[in-house]
């Protein structure tokens, strides 16, 4: 048996408008919206960033606590690797991301940076770990 990380599924109240703020926020293209508006995937490499609808929590049987922006950030993290961090922050926020930690240096030689999506998601925005 082998396994490997194929993708990440958010629930969100809606896929839609959260495919159009990763497109426009962080530059990510869609790779489709499944025609019920429920479930969606991003083209981010090997591993894909997907978005269900909160409907589709019920429907799969799970109980689920709903991402909100007014609420305090669950305890995930998306990371974003990007080859300009700081330029990267400030697209997310122009595009309504919400600023929690400008870009800063860190030990390991890493810049990171931290916003939260239209949905209160929390978005790592790094520079790629030095070899």
């Amino acid at each position: 048996m082998t396994v490997h990380f194929g993708y990440s599924i958010l629930y969100v109240p809606d896929v839609v408008a959260t495919v159009s703020f990763y497109e426009t926020a962080f530059g990510l293209k869609r790779k489709f919206i499944h025609e019920s508006n429920l479930y969606a995937e991003m083209e981010t490499g090997s591993t894909i960033l997907a978005f269900a609808g909160e409907a589709m929590a019920d429907l799969n049987g799970l109980a689920i606590r709903a991402n909100r922006k007014a609420d305090l950030a669950a305890g995930f993290e998306i990371a974003l690797v990007c080859s300009a961090p700081l330029e990267a922050y400030d697209k997310a926020v122009s595009a309504g991301a919400a600023p929690v930690k400008p870009p800063e240096s860190k030990p390991w030689g890493q810049v990171v940076a931290y916003v939260r999506d239209l949905n209160g998601c929390l978005v790592e925005l790094c520079s790629a770990m030095p070899e």
